[in-house]
């Protein structure tokens, strides 16, 4: 079995770099990770599926990129100013992880779709693709926090119910504004 050390160690002998920072939030801090200039991952604390901090890489610069165009993107976001991230972008998962992130993406900002929808535009079923939302490495950017049961209930989410609240009602204050 691979540790964390192996991982991080071939990844130095095959020439990536990964790299990560921190940044504040209203909804807490978050890790934003990067590789080869592109955006791997973004968790929230306490988020399900989070890795070990090992695997997280070396500590970056916040003025690199593409962590200074995320924590600019991620700061119009929250204030509501921005509704649409533009961000190169590298998730790591299955092709039907990918499928269902690529949906993920086209749900319009300030809206929700249920899981049976985004299931329906996938082809699949509601559960797997269920399963799928919640492996989402880059959360907030690929708004999985847009997905919701099938009754309006707030259902499922890795950073925790309060914080896809928080999201949702920023989302439809925002939109209101606009």
């Amino acid at each position: 079995m691979r540790t964390t050390a192996d991982i991080a160690t071939a990844d130095i002998v095959m020439g990536r770099t990964r790299t990560h920072v921190l940044l504040p939030s209203p909804i807490g801090p978050l890790t934003l990770v990067a590789e080869a200039g592109q955006v791997t991952g973004l968790y929230m604390d306490s988020q399900r599926h989070r890795p070990e901090s090992e695997t997280l890489g070396l500590a970056g610069d916040p003025a690199d990129e593409p962590f200074a165009s995320a924590s600019r993107q991620l700061a119009a976001y929250f204030a509501g100013d921005l509704t649409t991230f533009d961000l190169p972008l590298a998730p790591a998962g299955t092709p039907f992880q990918q499928r269902v992130w690529s949906a993920l993406q086209t749900i319009p900002y300030g809206q929700t779709w249920s899981y049976a929808e985004l299931a329906s535009r996938v082809g699949s079923a509601s559960r797997a693709v269920g399963l799928a939302n919640g492996r989402n490495r880059i959360s907030l950017i690929i708004p999985c926090h847009r997905v919701i049961g099938s009754d309006g209930s707030l259902t499922g989410y890795g950073g925790g119910l309060d914080r896809k609240r928080y999201l949702l009602e920023l989302e439809a204050s925002a939109g209101r504004g606009r």
